[in-house]
């Protein structure tokens, strides 16, 4: 009961981090989001570390860093898949992906058992994550195939993300999200001294690279996104002082939900932990309800219900 909860609750942090990460990317690049996410989101990780301790086994150090570079790879097909749309059909596809791919792993291969009740929980949940994740008001168009292929890629990251987390020792703490948010905040660093390069190259300063520039989408570490606030227009203004703070913000709130994710892991099971965490846009699209007054879908408001529901199941499980 206590893993669902916890896995539960980290899905609406989780949502809560996208929605931050995305106003951010109204005025920053979303490069630039996600380096200063990842790199804020460390240093709550390593003071977290500090006071709940944990061994540093070089096994979990590994699987940590492995962990960090699935997250790039997520972002970078997200970016992608996103990128050739409709959101519509690949946001939800991406999501429902992301908590197959464990499910299965833990049914599997890790041998998962759950009552009966529990296997109808994973199937309300996965319908839950289609309808929490429809983006109203997208034009339904027939997605490219190459679109599908690296939004089924970057659910499978996502959802290799979990697996390999879950890999780890108890005894190592948060030792291997720590390792995985340095990856990810040198991985970043790279890419954005690369694009600070070829910004100075062709004779534009070097902080051009910080303005918004392509699909203005704000993601996380581990390759969630904020697929349909981020671009939406709305009252809110945001400054660039706003939208730094606001990253780092997003960096602090996506390690918290890691660290609720990591709990949920060694308390229970990963068939169920993914299926519940695949549920984060929830957290993203009641925050834009509160805060940006936006209007709630019908169907969204079934997806949350539902969501409830598998909760629930799954708890008793």
């Amino acid at each position: 009961m206590i893993s669902a909860a916890l896995a539960l609750v980290g899905a609406l942090v989780y949502g809560s981090a996208d929605f931050v990460g995305g106003v951010a990317a109204r005025r920053l690049r979303s490069i630039v989001v996600t380096a200063v996410a990842a790199a804020s989101g460390l240093v709550a990780l390593a003071i977290a570390q500090l006071i709940v301790g944990g061994a540093w086994m070089g096994s979990d150090i590994a699987w940590g860093i492995l962990a960090g570079g699935v997250g790039v790879v997520a972002v970078a097909l997200l970016y992608a898949c996103l990128a050739i749309g409709p959101m519509s059909i690949l946001s939800p596809l991406t999501a429902v992906v992301s908590a197959i791919a464990p499910m299965l792993w833990g049914l599997l291969v890790k041998g998962d058992a759950l009552a009966p009740i529990g296997y109808a929980g994973l199937g309300i949940a996965l319908i839950a994550v289609v309808l929490v994740g429809f983006i109203p008001g997208e034009k339904i168009v027939r997605p490219r195939a190459r679109g599908l292929l690296m939004a089924v890629g970057a659910g499978l990251a996502i959802g290799a993300f979990l697996i390999v987390i879950d890999q780890t020792a108890d005894a190592s703490g948060l030792v291997p999200l720590v390792s995985s948010r340095a990856t990810s905040v040198v991985v970043t660093a790279v890419v954005i001294g690369v694009l600070v390069l070829a910004a100075v190259r062709r004779g534009r300063p070097a902080g051009s690279v910080i303005e918004v520039a392509g699909p203005p989408l704000g993601a996380t570490p581990t390759g969630h996104a904020d697929l349909e606030h981020a671009a939406a227009p709305t009252a809110v203004r945001v400054t660039r002082v706003q939208a730094w703070w606001l990253a780092i913000s997003c960096g602090i709130t996506d390690a918290a939900a890691n660290a609720l994710m990591l709990v949920a892991l060694r308390a229970g099971d990963l068939s169920i932990v993914s299926a519940l965490t695949a549920l984060y846009p929830a957290g993203t699209i009641l925050l834009a309800a509160l805060v940006l007054r936006e209007r709630v879908a019908a169907v969204q408001w079934v997806g949350l219900a539902l969501a409830l529901v598998a909760g629930g199941m799954l708890a008793v499980a």
